[in-house]
């Protein structure tokens, strides 16, 4: 795909999800009024905007993901109180906030935290709007409104989502024009041979500065596992090397002081992350601005928390008999944890759907097979990599038809995923030895196709300026702090 391609379609992503979040917003206020009233926070934050910040890009991503599902729980028929979200955003500056420029932070750039605890959607995005220093004078109009009863819509009303602004708004407002953006884009789209020339030497330059932060960070690592059994450390955020340090220093420092509290660790896997608690996998999260009071008051819990866990297993092997051998799984995304209480929750729900109907499955008929519960969705479906996406609240019956009826197609998808699998990890060595590169991943929103796609490229043209550096296949290009690489996949020769 080209950077021409992938921009359009960027850009239509961007605008499905301005419409999506209108949707969750028009049963409370009106259709345009509520896309006007958060367009100017979506344009500050929205991650599409952030190519270049992929640190800042993921927590805004991250961040959205919530919001949105905040924002739904408030418009569900018969919904309990929603628990207080703390959100944090990197906002694009404007012109009236550009004096207040925080340190460590790219130019342009704030740092936005907030707490949202309201109990309808209008006081919502009022208080979003207000932590972000944005407007709100609009929302009076908007408040009036909908204290108005209103009849039931009717049938064939026309979607109104005046989605493009006149030039005038980026200009009274300081914001980036996207379009503009869009277009220069596209007139500096450059080759890769072209990017490396002009980059190579910056990142070489940083990726051996970080070299004593990497060895550091490898020791840290390697101590922390080894004296407290540690089955391994991991981030959910691509934070930089000294960030991690920093991360592994503080947990160091904190097995000094009480190393009776970092005994219950063992076994685990640690993950540093926006919050502290157990996740669906079982792994200790520890949060990144938590402090080791609040962690020793998290490893306290630990013991209930595995308590909580091993009931969760039990529910998954009663699941699995009920459903024909097929195994209830947890896919680690980039979007929000989901922490082991709300897992067991739904594993709990769903288990209680499934015993009110006799499935008459054979017992070993979906052997093989995985399936992942989602409490959003309404329908089950078959995802491209093979495993099954079900509702937690579900029809035993029509699920009983649509597992058997899309089991060979399952199976089919997970022998394509292996291969595909294998043909890229045979690809990524053949780049790590033919290519001498100090390493290669991908981000998680690259499929192995694409990755594969990439790697065979890189063979082909054996370009000799990435030697002995860090690759990271991406959409786009940046040079990171630490001097890691991040190419598009689909570079452009």
């Amino acid at each position: 795909m080209s950077l021409s391609s992938l921009l359009r379609c960027t850009s239509i992503r961007f605008e499905s999800k301005l419409i999506a979040t209108h949707f969750v917003l028009q049963r409370a206020l009106s259709g345009a009024d509520a896309i006007n009233a958060l367009r100017p926070f979506y344009f500050a934050v929205h991650p599409d905007f952030f190519g270049q910040y992929p640190r800042e890009r993921e927590v805004n991503e991250n961040s959205l993901k919530r919001l949105n599902g905040y924002l739904e729980n408030l418009q569900k028929p018969g919904r309990k109180s929603s628990p207080p979200t703390k959100l944090t955003f990197y906002v694009r500056g404007t012109q009236d906030n550009g004096d207040n420029q925080q340190d460590n932070l790219p130019p342009g750039f704030r740092t936005v935290s907030f707490t949202l605890q309201t109990k309808d959607v209008l006081s919502t995005v009022t208080d979003i709007l207000k932590s972000c220093s944005l407007p709100v004078e609009h929302m009076k109009g908007i408040k009036a409104s909908t204290e108005k009863p209103k009849g039931p819509p009717k049938a064939g009303t026309p979607f109104d989502r005046p989605i493009k602004w006149d030039k005038t708004y980026y200009t009274f407002t300081g914001y980036r024009d996207p379009e503009q953006e869009l277009e220069q884009a596209k007139r500096v789209e450059p080759t890769l041979s072209l990017w490396l020339s002009k980059n190579e030497p910056k990142a070489t330059k940083k990726h051996i500065a970080s070299l004593p932060r990497r060895n550091e960070l490898n020791r840290l690592k390697t101590e922390l596992c080894h004296k407290f059994s540690l089955a391994d450390i991991r981030w959910q955020r691509s934070w930089g090397i000294t960030h991690r340090c920093c991360q592994l220093q503080s947990l160091s420092r904190l097995s000094l002081q009480n190393p009776e509290a970092l005994h219950c660790l063992q076994g685990h896997t640690i993950v540093f992350t926006d919050q502290s608690g157990m996740n669906a996998s079982g792994h200790v999260m520890l949060g990144s601005m938590d402090v080791h009071q609040q962690w020793i008051k998290l490893m306290e819990r630990v013991a209930s928390y595995r308590s909580l866990q091993q009931h969760s297993e039990e529910l998954k092997e009663r699941i699995s008999l009920l459903l024909g051998g097929s195994q209830i799984i947890h896919v680690e995304r980039l979007g929000p944890v989901q922490p082991i209480h709300t897992h067991y929750q739904a594993l709990s729900t769903f288990h209680k759907s499934l015993v009110s109907h006799r499935l008459r499955l054979h017992p070993r008929s979906l052997q093989g097979l995985s399936m992942t519960l989602e409490n959003d969705r309404c329908t089950p479906s078959l995802h491209e990599m093979g495993h099954f996406i079900l509702p937690t609240n579900c029809d035993p019956p029509k699920l009983q038809v649509f597992l058997q009826r899309h089991a060979p197609e399952a199976r089919e998808r997970i022998q394509r995923k292996m291969q595909l699998q294998r043909e890229e990890d045979a690809a990524v060595r053949e780049c790590l030895q033919g290519l001498s590169l100090g390493g290669l991943s991908k981000d998680p929103s690259v499929s192995s196709s694409q990755m594969l796609t990439c790697c065979r490229r890189l063979l082909e043209q054996r370009l000799p300026l990435t030697q002995g550096l860090v690759v990271c296949v991406s959409h786009f290009y940046s040079v990171m702090q630490d001097g890691d690489l991040c190419i598009p996949w689909d570079w452009k020769g």
